[in-house]
């Protein structure tokens, strides 16, 4: 018996085991939305804007592994999305978007609220397409959610015109789907792998290097299993944090531009760099001709594309991250890096990573306050200065999760994103680490986290700047603060070289302003206030929102400028 699209459209979600839906009205999702009406299996979430939907997706699908799933309208309401796909895209997150289309005999008519998004996002979706015939869509959906969370993750979008939804068809949603052209790697080459373990086992000075593919592909157990049993040393990219935990005494830290000391000189003088599940982007190398210069480069990835792209590499192996470190289970050997370890412990003596503390409050006694409140939970940071302390300094164990936006950099990230990931795990503490420049991105989200009854603990760095920017600017533009003031007035002079009292006061007040949203709102100055602060948002029945205000002046230490080598490291102002 033939059904509507429409009723198709729910039953293939029901098929899929999606349980959440993130999804704006408009005039050509309204015949998807009713149907859902009819359901209680799947929860409908209604954010307060598309961007901050898609990144409400990411983190239910960051958190859990599952796909996120997105339905949006037409014209804006797909244009809204397009920034968070991107984000989704660079950090290989598996999500299905789906976007309302006009009728199939508008399109091309220049339409109200009519747009190509699928020629828009072709560039930044594993796949994007328009459904041009009923009998079709069960199968496209299927395709969808398989292309979503296979091989290397990513977002799909699937354009639905308003006449496909209502007309009658196929009932039927197929149990699996066979696409021609797309065969992701699902085994590993044992002559590769040999030939790399091989290396690693003659290595003096090996090093793992392991980024977001452990933490994708949910291989943290198997990856601390193998660190122990070879006896390596291991560094990890921002995000790889969490690949294994953060006080393991073969973790030296994160590695690249904002890297500690000992992991960076660790990278240059290493002989074997095995890495796992990285691209090798170029704030993890720099200077590309100086890029552990004196190593053998093992890279085990699931995207071939990914391999010898930036760094060419001496051994490929194109593989899944799990698959492969099973395999280099079976062979793994302790080694003698006793000395190796003397050494990476002498250079993190000589630099540690360590913020003063005689000037009052810093971000790493608020960091240091967050390890001590939360033993467990979900940490996610928006992007910015804060995101790299955050980075440097919160402690992860196999309680503790962290989500960032790495590959983009998405501003506006953090807060819909923790808002998912509540959403998807209510029985987790969900902290949001953000800055007074990002949170005001997707600042409306509030909204989201008060009536989907979803407490996120937001801890707010308030500098009074767009301080990555201003960092910059501090140290290589001759502190000429050009658009990075956030207190700045049309009244203030031209010419400004830093803060100073007769600053005007900041806009927004953060602590009324969550307050209007119904939040609980609370303002820290000093360090004694931190850990108070902290645990009674932990107790709060409702999101709590903590401004932080701390020093302009603090800046993000160590750092390479880039393009440079990175052993050149800016260790102090």
């Amino acid at each position: 018996m033939d059904i509507t699209g429409r009723k198709l459209f729910v039953k293939a979600l029901l098929e899929e085991g999606v349980d959440t839906v993130f999804a704006y009205p408009g005039g050509m999702v309204t015949d998807i939305l009713d149907e859902l009406y009819k359901t209680e299996a799947i929860e409908l979430v209604l954010p307060r804007h598309e961007q901050g939907l898609v990144h409400e997706a990411e983190g239910y699908a960051k958190s859990t592994g599952r796909v996120g799933v997105c339905i949006v309208t037409s014209g804006p309401g797909a244009t809204n999305t397009l920034t968070a796909l991107a984000d989704a895209h660079y950090d290989c997150i598996p999500l299905v978007c789906f976007t309302g289309q006009v009728p199939l005999g508008l399109m091309g008519n220049d339409a109200f609220q009519e747009i190509d998004i699928v020629g828009m996002t072709r560039n930044i979706t594993k796949y994007s397409v328009t459904v041009r015939e009923r009998k079709e869509l069960g199968r496209i959906i299927k395709m969808a959610f398989h292309i979503a969370r296979t091989g290397k993750p990513g977002p799909v979008l699937i354009d639905i015109p308003k006449d496909i939804q209502t007309q009658p068809g196929p009932s039927q949603y197929p149990d699996s789907v066979n696409i021609r052209g797309y065969k992701p790697n699902e085994s590993v080459h044992i002559g590769q792998l040999k030939k790399g373990y091989k290396l690693l086992k003659g290595a003096k000075r090996p090093l793992f290097l392991l980024g977001g593919g452990i933490n994708i592909a949910r291989a943290n157990d198997r990856m601390l299993e193998l660190v122990e049993k070879t006896q390596v040393p291991v560094v990890t990219t921002i995000m790889g944090k969490g690949a294994i935990p953060t006080d393991h005494p073969l973790y030296i830290g994160n590695s690249g531009m904002h890297g500690k000391y000992a992991a960076n000189i660790a990278v240059s003088r290493c002989d074997v760099l095995f890495s796992i599940g990285t691209r090798f982007n170029d704030r993890i190398t720099g200077d590309l001709n100086e890029f552990a210069p004196n190593a053998k480069i093992v890279h085990v990835d699931v995207d071939t594309a990914s391999i010898s792209r930036n760094v060419v590499v001496d051994v490929p192996i194109v593989a899944d991250a799990n698959l492969a470190i099973e395999k280099l289970l079976e062979w793994a050997e302790p080694q003698k890096c006793t000395k190796w370890m003397e050494e990476i412990a002498g250079w993190d003596q000589e630099n540690p990573l360590e913020m003063r503390r005689d000037r009052g409050m810093t971000p790493q006694m608020i960091m240091e306050g967050i390890n001590q409140a939360f033993d467990s939970g979900i940490l996610v940071t928006d992007v910015g200065q804060h995101q790299m302390w955050a980075a440097q300094y919160i402690e992860l164990n196999k309680d503790k999760q962290f989500i960032t936006s790495g590959g983009l950099g998405t501003m506006g990230f953090g807060l819909p994103a923790a808002i998912g990931a509540k959403i998807a795990n209510p029985n987790k503490d969900v902290i949001c680490i953000t800055g007074d420049g990002g949170i005001q991105m997707n600042i409306q989200e509030l909204a989201t986290s008060i009536v989907q009854e979803a407490p996120v603990v937001v801890c707010l760095l308030n500098n009074y700047y767009l301080g990555m920017v201003r960092q910059m600017q501090q140290l290589w533009y001759g502190k000429r603060y050009e658009a990075t003031c956030l207190r700045r007035r049309k009244g203030c002079p031209a010419q400004c070289k830093g803060p100073g009292e007769q600053c005007p006061p900041y806009t927004p007040d953060f602590v009324k302003l969550a307050e209007s949203y119904g939040a609980k709102g609370l303002r820290v100055f000093r360090e004694e206030e931190i850990l108070p602060a902290l645990e009674e948002a932990r107790r709060s029945s409702v999101t709590t929102f903590i401004e932080f205000m701390i020093a302009t002046e603090d800046i993000v230490l160590p750092m390479v400028k880039g393009g440079n080598p990175m052993s050149e490291m800016i260790l102090s102002k």
